[in-house]
């Protein structure tokens, strides 16, 4: 047996303020997508903004149906939007806010495992880093790539 340590770094920003510009543009990208937002029935409602290796934005936001669950989060809202439109390009950065009734929530919101999975793939599609911010009130938090949200991502195909 052995015993093993994980860690991960991140950083943390009080306010967007403190992030470099294109990050900044990037989290008010998020917040504008959050009101295209579907849900009624939560009422938590999620934007998506998804900067390409070309710095196009492609914005997504949570889609709910009575048909539970039939919805789709505004990641992969995002995500496969990008991917269907831009198959070529790499995903640079995907930053993400919600609201819990109308009130963006003081603390970042974190993406479901499945977001966290399909993040997986686009950044192995696109054979770079996919950095990630998660956007509150009162903290932001940017992780340097989706391994630092889903440390054992599955891949059928990796080998240990």
């Amino acid at each position: 047996m052995t015993k093993k340590h994980l860690s991960i770094d991140y950083i943390e920003y009080a306010s967007a303020g403190e992030m470099e510009p294109a990050d900044q543009a990037l989290v008010a990208e998020a917040i504008e997508a959050e009101k295209g937002s579907y849900s009624p029935y939560s009422h938590f409602s999620v934007g998506a903004a998804l900067r390409l290796e070309d710095g196009t934005v492609v914005r997504g936001a949570n889609q709910e149906n009575v048909a539970y669950p039939s919805g789709l989060c505004a990641e992969r809202t995002a995500m496969f939007a990008a991917g269907a439109n831009y198959p070529d390009l790499a995903f640079d950065t995907l930053a993400i806010v919600a609201r819990d009734h109308g009130v963006m929530c003081e603390y970042p919101a974190s993406p479901c495992g499945s977001c966290r999975q399909v993040m997986a793939e686009y950044q192995k599609k696109g054979g770079r880093p996919l950095r990630i911010i998660l956007i509150g009130s009162k903290k932001i938090r940017k992780f340097g790539c989706v391994d630092d949200l889903l440390p054992f991502i599955f891949d059928s195909l990796k080998a240990e």
